[in-house]
């Protein structure tokens, strides 16, 4: 039996920079003496968030309406602003309290946030391909300057009725599925919107998604490894899911029950962009071990 992982899995470019951001405020906090919060989870990843918890990083609560009380009065402290980013509403007033305030929002999410904000100063309605609760979209929504909406599902594109008549920017969530942003290029165009169409997605997603898809089409069985609330690992368990019968979505090698046949012939594996590299060799050293 073979054991592969997907050409791209694991950490990718703005998870592993928001990570080192922390660990760079940790190793200056013997001589600054400042307690580093992170703005909601820096990545939806429970294990990473866990680990950086022991070593004293402390979580303010950013998800449940993005409540910006939460900072006030920790004028002595080091808050980090997560890799998903935060509405601009959230950042100024972090800003102006006084705290020092690192930005490690990942780039291609900054960029969103500078398109949206220039759309809606020259006339256009935003519309975002995304989960509506995801901390990501959120921070995208706020940063927009006139009206928004956010749409999840072809169905939803079908429904869409423009506020400002046929001016529409349409941007997605950078981990939305590929292949469903695509669907719903298809359908603004032909409802006729005199758009400005920016494929947010970023390079990373695309090619974890393609990677995935190839090898579940190949796959007797697939593993899945990422957070439960990790908005791209659940998209590849879609797109594996779809090409492979047998598909399971793990957090850590605890959540795996395997009972393989002996006809299977090739396992693989993947994992989301906040999924540590420890915890994938874990898996695939267990399974080629194990089976």
């Amino acid at each position: 039996m073979e054991v592969k992982l997907a050409e791209c899995a694991g950490f990718c470019f703005g998870v592993k920079r928001a990570i080192d951001t922390v660990y760079e405020q940790l190793a200056k906090q013997a001589e600054t003496g400042k307690q580093i919060y992170t703005y909601g989870p820096i990545v939806h990843n429970e294990e990473v968030v866990r680990e950086l918890e022991q070593k004293g990083v402390q979580v303010i609560d950013g998800e449940a309406g993005l409540d910006v009380s939460a900072i006030d009065g920790k004028t002595q402290r080091t808050v980090i602003i997560r890799a998903h980013g935060v509405p601009r509403a959230v950042q100024e007033k972090m800003e102006q309290s006084g705290l020092e305030c690192i930005d490690a929002t990942c780039p291609f999410v900054k960029r969103i946030h500078r398109i949206v904000e220039k759309a809606g100063k020259d006339g256009y309605e935003v519309v975002i391909a995304g989960n509506p609760g995801h901390p990501e979209v959120e921070g995208i929504r706020g940063w927009c300057t006139g009206p928004v909406k956010v749409i999840e599902t072809e169905e939803e594109a079908g429904n869409f009725t423009a506020e400002n008549g046929e001016k529409v920017c349409l941007v997605s969530q950078t981990t939305f599925n590929y292949n469903k942003f695509q669907s719903i290029v298809e359908i603004f165009q032909k409802k006729g919107y005199n758009g400005n169409v920016v494929n947010t997605i970023c390079n990373a997603t695309e090619e974890r998604q393609r990677a995935a898809r190839d090898l579940a089409a190949e796959a007797d069985v697939m593993i899945v490894i990422g957070g439960k609330n990790s908005s791209n690992s659940r998209k590849l368990y879609e797109i594996c899911s779809g090409e492979c019968a047998h598909t399971y979505f793990i957090q850590t090698l605890d959540d795996l029950h395997l009972e393989l046949p002996k006809a299977v012939r090739l396992v693989g594996i993947t994992a989301g962009a906040s999924t540590p590299n420890n915890l994938i060799e874990e898996v695939q050293n267990y399974v080629r071990i194990n089976f």
